[in-house]
């Protein structure tokens, strides 16, 4: 290396660092110290690696930079900033500031440039496994010979933190297994969290543990000047190709601030007389803030021309591919623009009264058996819970490394294991990464272990679906500890997230229509283990207004409405029935997807739940949110019990005898009361 070469890597670096600095004291928050103890990692992937347009922030084949320490974010704001995206100088100024794009973490199609939502610890690493699984698969499925449409690399830089995070462990354990060999992780081994030096809590030998995953380790004793030696890691990782790769970088945080290596750098703005020493030491002008040196972009907007470069002639080999592959190609094009095949609805299955009854596990199946062969990026999997889930279609083949013998890199069935976390944060990278459509099985009960990740499939936006099965007290026999309550109370509390719990099959196959229509948000699919019966007026695309009239009464005036959503749907048909014996005028009203029917127009909910009639609701699970739409609620205020499910729905008083019970007295009291009180607040005039 030269000595302008190293001229310029000083200068650039110290420039990110009281950059830095300018930015977390601007914002009076954040975290000063990763950013400058990681600037020469930063710079020198950068510098020599990545390769990534800033004009053309989504072409399909460039190199994936992940920040799993998200909290060091000014540090990618300002490489992006440096590069060229989006991102001026005024928007580093306004760092966490409201309706910035520069917010306290990095979030997925909120800043330009970055890949994916990050900040909960261990959750950019393992998006980066899913990331590098989107890779191995686009290029099994793509390239041809003289055409590598797809050979870019994932790197990732994460810290002490995110190497402490369970869901860390979940995912890279089966990178290891999958031999991603175009994943690098960089750790800044700075020795510090919150709380302290690591000394504290932290004093595991990780890299023993990341050989014992199966992967390529290296460590480097200075990372804080030694930039030869961090190229030369680099260098060398891209080279181990069968094996997923970690390079621990030691490091010092708030490296150049009074009180670098200490805790106090690494949560709270350095203070002014600080940002003074270090811009004088640095030898930048104390005086000036938000300072780039014109050498500084020059140099980083021609890592950005590099980028141009290859997008271009990436984009040059895709139009010779497609004279040569046309069918592939024109499926590449389709799912780069995030579009669906044509027709592909008409394979979903569709039911009548007279067909057999069915757990919507094995309906779920079924949809997805259409829907594999219908929709090519569909790929899937389970937490060890294939036979439970229902999750893999027929001629489905596993993704393995192809030396196992098990699969290969084409496959699009996963095999999560026991890594109900992992899994959800894998498949929130196969949604980024363009091209793919993932979902994944596991109880419904577990999903609150992988609840971190699924709310940030909320929050990035990402069309990811969650196949949750075993989906309430009718799971049975394995009693409490499996059996769902209060999940489904949190997917409807969580924003952008759908909840779909269907009654029968045409109810199944609408809730895939709406969960793949849906491009901008996660589904949650709540499915039972028990058969449950194809219900007469029950339909596919009802399910895109989220609540609909079943069974109507028999005239226009109903004395009561049930509401029901799932396997209760026909409990509550049931439970009409006797109520219409004696005499009472009964509508019934399948609630698959609350949040959709929240979403129709006042004049639609209204005409399903009018006002002036009172409403039951029946859902075995928690009454938790059912006072929104209903009066009276049959359902759950307890933890479940083990037992056969039909005893146990007769223990919790989940049945026909007692809807009609509750019904009944419900109508009764609201004559006797001379009124029926409107539901609040869905009918209420929108408050502006």
């Amino acid at each position: 290396m030269g000595q302008q070469d190293q001229n310029i890597d000083s200068l650039c670096i110290n420039t990110i660092r009281t950059l830095a600095a300018d930015v977390v004291r601007g914002g009076n928050s954040g975290h000063p110290g990763a950013p400058m103890g990681c600037a020469p990692m930063a710079h020198i992937l950068f510098k020599e690696f990545m390769i990534a347009n800033p004009k053309e922030s989504h072409w399909l084949n460039r190199d994936r930079f992940v920040l799993s320490n998200g909290h060091a974010c000014a540090l990618q704001y300002i490489l992006l900033h440096l590069l060229g995206y989006k991102l001026t100088m005024d928007d580093l100024k306004q760092f966490r500031h409201i309706n910035s794009k520069t917010p306290g973490h990095p979030e997925r199609d909120h800043t330009d440039g970055i890949e994916v939502t990050t900040g909960p610890l261990g959750q950019g690493i393992s998006n980066a496994v899913g990331l590098a699984i989107a890779e191995e698969h686009m290029a099994a499925t793509f390239n041809k010979p003289g055409f590598e449409l797809f050979n870019n690399h994932t790197y990732v830089i994460l810290g002490d933190g995110c190497l402490q995070e369970g869901v860390q462990s979940e995912a890279c354990s089966l990178a290891g297994h999958l031999k991603l060999g175009k994943l690098i992780a960089i750790y800044d081994d700075n020795h510090i969290t919150i709380d302290g030096d690591t000394a504290l809590s932290f004093t595991e030998d990780s890299m023993k543990r990341f050989e014992a995953y199966g992967w390529h380790t290296q460590t480097i004793p200075d990372g804080d000047t030694d930039l030869q030696g961090i190229h030369k890691a680099i260098e060398a990782a891209k080279k181990v190709t069968d094996k997923p790769s970690i390079i621990k970088l030691r490091t010092t945080i708030g490296y150049g601030s009074l009180h670098q290596g200490e805790e106090t750098v690494h949560g709270s703005p350095l203070s002014e007389d600080d940002i003074r020493q270090l811009k004088e030491k640095f030898g930048f002008n104390p005086d000036e803030k938000y300072v780039v040196p014109q050498a500084v972009y020059d140099f980083y907007h021609k890592i950005g021309d590099r980028g141009a470069k290859a997008s271009k002639e990436w984009h040059e080999l895709l139009d010779k591919y497609c004279s040569k592959y046309p069918d592939l190609g024109a499926d590449l094009k389709r799912r780069e623009k995030g579009d669906l095949p044509k027709g592909w609805e008409s394979v979903l299955p569709r039911y009548t009264s007279k067909d057999k009854a069915v757990a919507t596990r094995k309906l779920s199946e079924a949809t997805l058996d259409a829907l594999a062969n219908a929709i090519p990026e569909l790929v899937g999997g389970s937490a060890d819970l294939t036979g439970s889930n229902n999750t893999r279609w027929k001629n489905a083949v596993d993704f393995q490394h192809p030396s196992t013998k098990l699969g290969d890199y084409t496959g699009r069935y996963l095999r999560y294991g026991v890594r109900e976390h992992g899994m959800s944060a894998i498949m929130n990278g196969l949604a980024a990464y363009q091209g793919i459509v993932p979902f994944s099985g596991t109880f419904l009960n577990f999903l609150t272990y992988a609840w971190g990740a699924a709310r940030l499939s909320a929050l990035s936006k990402s069309r990811v679906i969650y196949v949750m099965t075993h989906d309430s007290i009718g799971l049975g026999e394995d009693g409490p500890t499996h059996q769902p309550i209060e999940t489904l109370a949190l997917t409807r509390a969580t924003p952008n997230m759908l909840t779909l719990r269907p009654a029968d099959g045409n109810e199944t196959s609408g809730a895939y229509l709406v969960a793949l229509e849906r491009n901008d948000g996660p589904s949650v699919l709540s499915l039972t283990r028990q058969n449950l019966p194809q219900l007469e007026g029950s339909s596919v695309e009802a399910v895109r207004k989220g609540g609909y009239i079943l069974e109507p009464e028999s005239d226009a005036n109903p004395d009561l409405i049930l509401v029901a959503t799932g396997s209760e749907v026909s409990i509550a048909i049931d439970g009409s029935k006797l109520l219409r014996k004696k005499g009472l005028k009964v509508r019934l009203v399948s609630m698959p997807c609350t949040e959709l029917f929240d979403e129709q127009s006042r004049d639609y909910r209204a005409s399903v739940l009018p006002k002036g009639v009172p409403v039951v609701s029946v859902e075995a699970l928690s009454t938790f949110g059912w006072q929104k739409y209903s009066h009276a609620q049959v359902g759950m205020s307890t933890f479940g019990s083990s037992g056969q499910y039909t005893d146990v729905y007769k223990f919790f008083n989940i049945t026909p005898e007692h809807v009609a019970d509750i019904g009944e007295k419900c109508v009764q009291f609201f004559k006797n009361e001379g009124h029926v009180p409107e539901l609040f607040p869905q009918f209420a005039p929108a408050l502006q």
